[in-house]
């Protein structure tokens, strides 16, 4: 099996939510298409985002039935990146609090994926 892999979010439009990941993450967009976007979330993990319409077989789950979880260096990092949520308009789930694995907040993108970054 291949070292690589790649997070799939279905989507209402990838332009639109390519833009809110490189805003949101600081993401690179590698492909971008009315059907399919790929960003680069490090250099082993690619995030697509596919336009819902396009998926076959097609999506049975709603948006926000999973996350990407996003880890960061220390409970700051997760401050700095709620902050930067709030600044840039972008939905909080979840403000910045402890939880048994650790410290967190999450957000959510155009068609309801959650963010989650923790430390």
């Amino acid at each position: 099996m291949s070292a690589n892999h790649t997070v799939l979010f279905y989507v209402t439009d990838p332009q639109a939510s390519a833009r809110f990941y490189e805003t949101a993450l600081g993401l690179q967009t590698l492909e971008l298409s009315p059907g399919f976007g790929m960003l680069k979330l490090n250099d082993a993990t690619m995030l697509g985002l596919w336009n819902r319409k396009g998926v076959l077989p097609s999506p049975e789950a709603a948006a926000g039935a999973g996350e990407l979880g996003v880890q960061v260096a220390d409970s700051a990092a997760v401050d700095r990146q709620h902050k930067a949520w709030i600044d840039a308009g972008i939905t909080i789930l979840q403000p910045p609090q402890q939880m048994d694995f650790g410290y967190t907040c999450t957000a959510a993108d155009p068609d309801g994926h959650r963010i989650r970054v923790f430390t």
